[in-house]
């Protein structure tokens, strides 16, 4: 029957499997190896939950067993259904939030590196198509750069410039995006529409975030300070001038 408890249980059970599917795969594709490291910790937590979930429920009906002499075909089944609901309900919530972007630049640099590619990944779907490549070629730059600085000392002026780059101009250039309305992403203004000027910016921030990472890797502190004061000046005015997105006039 299709409304029988056995029924109800396979339709539960289904669900749970999908939407642990759906978070085991993050929801989307993950751009970096950071924000996967996040999203299986996600996963494992989800595991864990349902796991104790699973142990409680099976405890209790023991318990009620040994009270009661036995739960019968009907404790059985309510059995069942609780179950696959606790696995339901655990596999669905609670679902894995987006950083905010006041929190990308906090705690260590892996912790950084991966709330970053987090929030990018969630900005992709309002992204034009050439941002979105270089979205995901950022997300590849940031894991190697990660692992770089977690051997510099971060005390390091330029060290604290870096990742002012990678987490607050760099979002804050794409959230400059997101604020100016669709309508008015395409209109030129000054020879480029905010599409292209999205494009352009993120290509010189992937550029200066190789750069950076060249020069860690050959262990050249010196040039890093330089590079360091350089982004200062440049993008330190504030996320507006990282570099400045424009919204077209309305006519």
């Amino acid at each position: 029957m299709a409304n029988s408890p056995a029924h109800q249980s396979d339709r539960i059970l289904a669900s749970a499997s999908q939407s642990l599917a759906n978070n085991r795969a993050g929801g989307r594709r993950s751009i970096g190896k950071r924000s996967a490291e996040l999203k299986r910790q996600h996963i494992g937590k989800k595991a864990a939950r349902m796991a104790m979930a699973v142990g409680v429920i099976m405890v209790a009906a023991m318990t009620a067993g040994l009270v009661l002499n036995g739960i019968g075909f009907t404790g059985v089944m309510v059995l069942a259904l609780s179950i696959v609901a606790a696995l339901w309900f655990f596999a669905t919530f609670p679902k894995m939030k987006v950083p905010a972007l006041s929190a990308l630049n906090t705690g260590d640099v892996r912790t950084m590196v991966g709330r970053t590619e987090l929030w990018l990944e969630a900005q992709r779907p309002a992204l034009p198509a050439p941002a979105v490549q270089l979205v995901d070629q950022i997300g590849v730059q940031l894991d190697g750069l990660g692992v770089q600085l977690e051997g510099i000392d971060p005390s390091e002026p330029a060290v604290a410039e870096v990742r002012k780059l990678v987490g607050e101009h760099l979002p804050g250039m794409v959230e400059s995006y997101r604020k100016i309305p669709q309508h008015l992403r395409r209109e030129e203004r000054g020879g480029r529409n905010a599409d292209q000027q999205l494009a352009d910016g993120l290509g010189k921030i992937s550029t200066e975030i190789d750069t950076i990472t060249r020069q860690l890797a050959s262990g050249d502190i010196d040039a890093l300070a330089v590079r360091g004061r350089f982004l200062d000046y440049r993008y330190g005015e504030g996320l507006d001038a990282a570099p400045q997105l424009e919204a077209p006039k309305a006519p």
